[in-house]
């Protein structure tokens, strides 16, 4: 698969290890988007994203007038919109709908686990989640045996959910069983392999799995 590089006078704030600002960049990469990509440190961030961002948080996009903040899914919709080819959510309503709503599920379950894991002080809170995380990720595995990508025969939305978090499953000290997940396995060699995915990585991200 080429990428592409399109004309745009778009700007990404983006965290080099935040899992929400990457499945955003993996969007980016996969429509061949012309974007400044501006690697934010939340700890020491600069003034322009308080002026963007009300809630100070990461992501931010701006494409000229339009700027959206704190939700990745809204930023990812946009993208898809904005640059039609290749397009990321399903043509047909129905489809469209169970995409976006394995998009919900996979932010209120999955990614409360993983910013548990990465984020919380408390170790038993840590340990609980990284038992939740994987024990789900173990039993959804043999989805992966009957379609190439997530409930999907072509790449989508719900891939660019999902590609970050199993990227850091390492950073997160989650250990899948190899007979168990060989399905899922195989689905997470076919996310990494890919073009896009490999543009999207961040310094930090690239060291995670080196």
């Amino acid at each position: 698969m080429g990428v592409v590089a399109k004309r745009s006078s778009m700007t990404f704030f983006s965290g080099g290890k935040d899992h929400y600002s990457h499945r955003v960049r993996i969007v980016l990469a996969e429509k061949g988007v012309a974007v400044e990509v501006h690697d934010v440190d939340l700890d020491n961030p600069p003034e322009d994203i308080a002026e963007y961002n009300p809630y100070n948080t990461l992501p931010v996009l701006v494409d000229r007038d339009l700027v959206l903040y704190d939700d990745s899914n809204v930023m990812m919709e946009y993208l898809d919109e904005r640059f039609p080819h290749p397009p990321l959510l399903p043509v047909y309503p129905v489809a469209r709908a169970e995409s976006r709503l394995w998009m919900l599920r996979i932010k209120k379950d999955w990614c409360g686990y993983v910013d548990t894991i990465l984020n919380s002080r408390s170790v038993e809170e840590v340990e609980a989640a990284r038992k939740s995380l994987r024990d789900s990720l173990v039993t959804i595995s043999p989805l992966f045996g009957e379609k190439p990508y997530f409930m999907s025969d072509e790449f989508t939305l719900v891939d660019c959910c999902v590609a970050p978090i199993l990227w850091r499953l390492d950073e997160m000290g989650i250990e899948l069983p190899e007979k168990q997940t060989k399905h899922l396995r195989a689905y997470m060699d076919r996310l990494f392999e890919r073009e896009s995915f490999q543009a999207s990585l961040s310094e930090a991200e690239q060291e995670m799995n080196e």
